[in-house]
């Protein structure tokens, strides 16, 4: 190989190094078999969600997870391998590829890492349930009006009963 190939392949890892570092999680998937149109639309979705989908060879992918001190993901790099990596929603790619998945058999994910942790497939269809982070904050908001809502109605039910009494 020459050395300019060599410094390409090396640009490469260090380039997948750095997204395996800066992303809150990665999902690898196998791809392979999606049509044109399917594959569309999910990296559409996926952009939308913030998530970059990336179609790497293997042993690119397995040099910078070892960079990346992720080298225990080394297992799913075995046939073709997509990577969703999403710096800023850590559900996002687990939530948008399950959903496909459910739709498309060619779509497989392998597994992933979530927040540092190596998570396998049944944890990522776990994590793929849960709400985005707006459902979330809307959960949070209702749980937290729920005792301040029921003293006002409270409030209103003595205010109403001594009303009634005094006519």
């Amino acid at each position: 190989m020459s050395e300019a190939t060599i410094a390409v392949k090396a640009q490469q890892v260090a380039e997948v190094a750095d997204k395996f570092k800066n992303a809150t999680s990665a999902v690898v998937a196998d791809v392979r078999g999606l049509t044109v149109e399917e594959s569309n639309k999910l990296r559409a979705e996926l952009r939308g969600e913030g998530v970059e989908l990336r179609v790497i060879k293997n042993k690119v992918l397995t040099r910078a997870a070892e960079a990346a001190d992720l080298s225990e993901l080394n297992d799913l790099f075995a046939g073709p391998s997509a990577v969703a990596f999403s710096a800023d929603d850590a559900i996002a790619p687990a939530r948008v590829l399950k959903k496909y998945a459910d739709d498309i058999d060619a779509l497989e994910i392998k597994g992933g890492y979530i927040d540092g942790n190596i998570v396998s497939i049944d944890e990522i269809n776990k994590y793929a349930s849960l709400p985005d982070r707006d459902g979330l904050l809307s959960m949070l908001l209702s749980t937290l009006q729920a005792p301040v809502r029921n003293f006002a109605y409270a409030v209103k039910a003595v205010s109403d009963a001594k009303g009634e009494a005094e006519a």
